[in-house]
């Protein structure tokens, strides 16, 4: 059974995107290796996909939500299995392992459609709104 709608995992998308660029400070484990910018990499990239992607919390709308929990799944899995790939799971593996299961589970979870569907006509009255046209 799908329990998150896309709008709510909009907010975990940013929060998480959030959560792994401050991660290795947070949890102190920044070293400048592959501990610290596997997660950094991959908020960045979960922020910049979120603001493409075609759901309630999208600026853009240019990939689907099918995409977007795919491109979830895939940065999941690489995150949780980034200490061992990477070499660096004697020093850190439990922020990575977590957070990249937590991000599996979320997808798992989520409905493929999004709530709120809108037209192009739609759209361009969002894009006009959020330009100042």
């Amino acid at each position: 059974m799908k329990l998150i709608s896309t709008r709510v995992h909009g907010y975990l998308d940013y929060i998480m995107g959030v959560l792994l660029i401050a991660a290795p400070w947070i949890f102190d484990f920044a070293r400048n290796g592959a501990e610290t910018w596997v997660p950094v990499i991959l908020g960045i990239s979960t922020i910049l996909y979120s603001l493409l992607t075609d759901y309630e919390l999208g600026v853009t709308r240019m990939i689907s939500m099918r995409t977007h929990l795919m491109l979830d799944l895939v940065s999941g899995l690489l995150l949780a299995v980034s200490p061992w790939l990477f070499g660096f799971a004697e020093y850190i593996w439990q922020p990575h392992l977590i957070l990249g299961l937590l991000e599996v589970g979320a997808v798992l979870m989520t409905r493929r459609e999004p709530g709120e569907r809108r037209t192009p006509a739609d759209r361009n009255i969002h894009q006009r709104t959020a330009t100042g046209h």
